[in-house]
């Protein structure tokens, strides 16, 4: 398998995804990513990929079925002729509510799309991250080390996320693969975008939020593209099985 720089990102077309994706690719990586049903939106990101010099390619991606899952990263390592970084970007909407009003059928589905998707885009990847001595990002989120009432949901299961994070990075590491998170703090686009959009979080609860952010100010998807695209890279060569919030300072 080719050792060129490579990178598979899930959630391609997301807002902090396809940040993600354009910083690797700025950087020299070929990149190919996954998007859920706006196929305009994945042909529009790799047009801007492609504008890098480098290869774009783009796979649908059903979270909840294993054999889409496969397919997708199986096809990103046939395309681009192995893989060196896995990003995993994406995840189903998560609604703000209090977790006494969540269905055990909702948490299941929500878990399922959260922690059994990144687990079997990692188990299918190993071999070529092996191949490669790879690596993997996970984005989650900051409320796992800082808790936001209203955020359970998101926060139980990319917790499950972050452990599987820690398990792989234990487990791996003997092949030279590394494993590390980011967690996301309040952004101005991604998942906080959506939620401000359906008034899920209203006013009183952002400012409530900037509050507790000592840099009093809310990030955005390029921030959170930095962080990942320097724990994928060489310059983290040694770092492995941790966790890198980009919060503001939130979870201080």
């Amino acid at each position: 398998m080719s050792t060129a720089r490579t990178a598979f990102v899930s959630g391609g077309t997301g807002g902090i995804g396809s940040a993600i994706a354009l910083t690797l690719a700025e950087r020299g990586h070929d990149v190919a990513f996954t998007y859920r049903n706006n196929k305009d939106a994945a042909e529009q990101l790799s047009e801007q990929i492609r504008a890098h010099g480098v290869r774009a390619h783009s796979y649908p991606l059903d979270l909840t079925d294993e054999s889409s899952i496969n397919a997708a990263v199986r096809d990103a390592v046939s395309d681009l002729g192995g893989l060196t970084t896995l990003v995993h970007a994406a995840g189903p909407h998560v609604p703000m509510t209090h977790l006494s009003r969540v269905t055990p059928a909702f948490f299941t589905e929500q878990l399922n799309q959260e922690a059994a998707a990144f687990f079997t885009l990692v188990h299918t990847a190993l071999p070529a991250l092996r191949a490669s001595s790879g690596s993997v990002v996970a984005v989650t989120t900051a409320a796992t080390d800082r808790f936001p009432v209203r955020d359970g949901l998101s926060a139980g299961t990319k917790g499950a996320v972050e452990q599987l994070v820690r398990g792989f990075a234990a487990e791996e590491g003997r092949y030279g693969v590394r494993f590390n998170a980011v967690g996301p703090g309040m952004l101005t686009d991604g998942m906080a975008e959506r939620l401000i959009n359906s008034a899920e979080l209203d006013q009183g609860a952002l400012d409530v939020t900037m509050s507790r952010i000592p840099l009093k100010r809310f990030g955005s998807a390029t921030d959170i593209a930095e962080a990942v695209c320097f724990l994928a890279s060489d310059a983290a060569g040694f770092i492995s099985g941790q966790k890198l919030n980009v919060d503001g300072g939130y979870t201080v």
